[in-house]
């Protein structure tokens, strides 16, 4: 198992054809069954990706993120030394039409509901082993909501080139990393309202930072500027 794991960070995952992406799927739940057996209690989730089909990815909570992270690091046949990518992705609230068992005039049968998913927010990271060359094996973490607890781990104490993009994924996103050492904007000025990157963003229709507005954002500015000089 672990010369297939070795060979798993060492290949390439871009590949789509079916034999590599069964092989990339099966090594990719070794290092899962590995990681639960070293880090007992973890809880680990398997994430398939549907664009890239080789590109599966592990999922973690941030209880678990850094114990995880520290792991896929210093375990002498993976060293996954270097975090090429950290990135955020907004998942909204949606309703979904599922497929249920229900007993309907006394008969059981399969019905069509439509249930509601909440939303949540969700930090990327593409890890690949420099000293080892191969990857990339991604690890993601998720927020419990859009809302109230956007909080995850932060992974900068344990590959330092997260530290920057971090605070691009908390400046556009509005995610915030516990224990980053320095979690301020990094794209946008402090006193920006919002998170541009936000599925549900509304951009603001003054734009009086603007120094030569064109097209659509002229258009907003005249509009704005029309609606503050009109007489009250």
């Amino acid at each position: 198992m672990v010369s297939g794991i070795r060979n798993f960070v060492r290949e390439s995952l871009f590949s789509s054809e079916q034999s590599h992406y069964n092989g990339a799927v099966e090594q990719l739940e070794a290092l899962k069954t590995r990681l639960l057996r070293e880090l007992p209690g973890t809880r680990i989730a398997l994430v398939s990706n549907a664009a890239v089909p080789s590109q599966g990815s592990l999922a973690v909570p941030p209880s678990d993120a850094r114990a995880v992270a520290r792991w896929l690091r210093d375990t002498p046949d993976l060293r996954l030394d270097f975090c090429s990518n950290v990135t955020g992705v907004d998942w909204p609230d949606r309703d979904e039409k599922v497929m249920v068992r229900r007993t309907v005039d006394g008969i059981e049968k399969e019905v069509t509901e439509v249930q509601h998913r909440p939303g949540y927010l969700e930090v990327v990271y593409h890890l690949y082993s420099v000293a080892l060359g191969g990857g990339p094996v991604i690890l993601r973490q998720r927020t419990s909501n859009r809302t109230t607890d956007v909080e995850v781990a932060s992974l900068t104490p344990v590959w330092r080139s997260c530290e920057f993009q971090e605070r691009e994924v908390y400046d556009l996103f509005g995610v915030r990393f516990s224990d980053h050492p320095d979690l301020r904007r990094i794209l946008l000025w402090e006193g920006f309202r919002d998170h541009p990157m936000r599925r549900d963003y509304v951009p603001p229709d003054d734009y009086e930072y603007e120094p030569t507005p064109h097209d659509e954002v002229l258009e907003r500015a005249q509009r704005h500027r029309a609606s503050q000089e009109a007489p009250r």
